[in-house]
């Protein structure tokens, strides 16, 4: 099932995907997705009290980004809260920056308390899965080692959504077709299957020195086809079965 959250005349809604367009209100009420504002859709309750994030977790981003070689563990910081934004919302291009990209990703929502997981049992600890746009400024980064507050912290800088997709309806995670779109011209394309650290082992990294808890998110990485993005552009990220996220840069 796809789940989503809502505002629907000042209303806070969870809603469900209905008919393969509408959404299906927790209110009964069947509405249009133009007649409402978008949120993360992730549970008002457990809220994200840790966001992952990789870098360089597609041997082609690595190549792309001028790395001789891809990572030999997870390279990974931390996000805030504030950071996330919903489909259909913008985000902002500081001005003076010089290259500003998106990137199409994988987030995994864990669905219990997970600590010392072993890779077999990866997936019975998530939840559902959903598309996420982890903006980057490449101006202000510092150390690809360290990304610094104002490459991946900044609010608003990463929609997600625009459905969070029950575990038991994703078959494969680790083989959905990623692509986006900028203006509607195709500029990046890829695979899940081509990841460097795949989702069952990063669940047993980390959760071998940490304890995730339920509503806790993991942004797995993007593969290389990343342009710079100007005031105006709408880009949308799309995963295959998960949906298509929307966004507009704003100036």
């Amino acid at each position: 099932m796809k789940h989503a959250r809502v505002i629907h005349q000042g209303v806070t809604h969870a809603a469900t995907e209905q008919d393969g367009w509408r959404l299906l209100l927790d209110n009964g009420e069947l509405v249009s997705p133009d007649a409402v504002t978008w949120l993360p859709p992730l549970k008002p309750q457990p809220r994200p009290r840790t966001i992952l994030a990789l870098g360089l977790n597609y041997a082609d981003h690595a190549k792309e980004l001028a790395f001789k070689e891809p990572p030999k563990e997870p390279l990974v910081f931390l996000k805030g809260e504030r950071a996330l934004t919903g489909h259909r919302q913008f985000t902002r291009r500081p001005a003076g920056v010089e290259f500003m990209h998106y990137e199409c990703e994988l987030a995994v929502v864990i669905g219990r308390t997970a600590r010392k997981v072993k890779r077999d049992d990866a997936y019975d600890f998530i939840a559902g899965y959903t598309v996420a746009n982890d903006y980057a400024i490449r101006d202000y980064l510092e150390n690809w080692y360290r990304p610094n507050l104002r490459v991946k912290n900044r609010d608003g800088a990463t929609p997600v959504g625009p459905w969070l997709v029950d575990r038991a309806d994703v078959p494969d995670p680790m083989a959905l077709a990623l692509k986006t779109t900028v203006n509607g011209d195709v500029t990046q394309s890829g695979n899940t299957k081509d990841m460097i650290f795949d989702v069952p082992f990063l669940i047993e990294y980390f959760t071998s020195f940490m304890t995730l808890q339920p509503g806790d998110l993991i942004l797995t990485g993007t593969p290389d086809g990343v342009v710079d993005c100007k005031p105006g552009d709408v880009v949308v990220t799309e995963i295959e079965g998960l949906g298509a996220l929307m966004n507009t840069i704003q100036g």
